[in-house]
């Protein structure tokens, strides 16, 4: 008898916890919290988080074929990449510069070098501190898309923004 005593009374307590979302303060209710709610620590909803920087920012620009010159779109997407920098101090970031499978590996690894550094620059033009940003090539080594289509080439021929907690890389 007991024994179901303390289990309906730990039933009850568990089910007054929940009544109360703002329990410990306004909006405190977690991850959904609502529609004004920041979001989880990290999650894609809190605008401080490197889920959030690539699902809302955006971590990734697109290229013409052989051409490292950034368009309209991408210097947009870049702008909105620095503003969230600068507003994110502890972030810094490396940037990987892509190419699709057409060329030399020689050829695409300059390339990607020649992307990167124009996202790089572009960033730094903008106000973030170059030393919180880095540059890698991977040339046509790590495509996101295999096949023989205009379709996937224009996936791979790319620069992407990866965020790294911490001040130094």
């Amino acid at each position: 008898m007991k024994i179901i005593h303390a289990g309906l009374l730990i039933a009850a307590l568990g089910l007054g916890a929940c009544t109360n979302a703002d329990r410990f303060g306004p909006g405190a209710g977690g991850a959904g919290a609502g529609a004004g709610g920041a979001g989880a620590p990290g999650s894609v909803n809190d605008p401080t988080s490197a889920a959030y920087f690539n699902a809302t920012v955006g971590d990734r620009v697109l290229f013409a074929v052989d051409q490292s010159t950034l368009s309209a779109e991408a210097q947009q997407v870049l702008a909105g990449q620095a503003s969230w920098l600068m507003t994110n101090g502890a972030y810094t970031a490396l940037i990987e510069g892509h190419a699709d499978e057409q060329g030399t590996q020689a050829y695409n690894l300059a390339l990607g070098a020649r992307r990167a550094s124009a996202v790089q620059n572009f960033l730094i033009s903008q106000g973030v501190a170059p030393n919180r940003l880095r540059t890698i090539s991977y040339g046509k080594e790590r495509p996101l898309e295999i096949c023989s289509t205009e379709a996937c080439y224009s996936q791979n021929r790319r620069a992407v923004t990866v965020l790294t907690a911490g001040a130094g890389l």
